[in-house]
């Protein structure tokens, strides 16, 4: 199975969450780096088509309420 370009783009928005949680508690992050920030580096430039603050901010809600769960 191909994972399509959609697919590919909820998973590294979904990894980037996770790195920029950790990354926060960590203190590794420059000050006054958002979430979004984070993410927009981190996907590549081929998969940002698909990229867009909604899509963000569902997969965003989507993760804190299975892990609160």
């Amino acid at each position: 199975m191909v994972l399509t370009d959609k697919e590919k783009t909820i998973s590294l928005i979904s990894n980037g969450i996770a790195v920029y949680s950790l990354y926060q508690k960590q203190g590794k992050l420059p000050e006054n780096t958002t979430m979004f920030d984070f993410i927009l580096k981190v996907i590549p430039d081929e998969i940002k088509a698909e990229l867009n603050p909604d899509l963000i901010d569902e997969v965003f809600e989507y993760v804190s309420s299975a892990h609160s769960s």
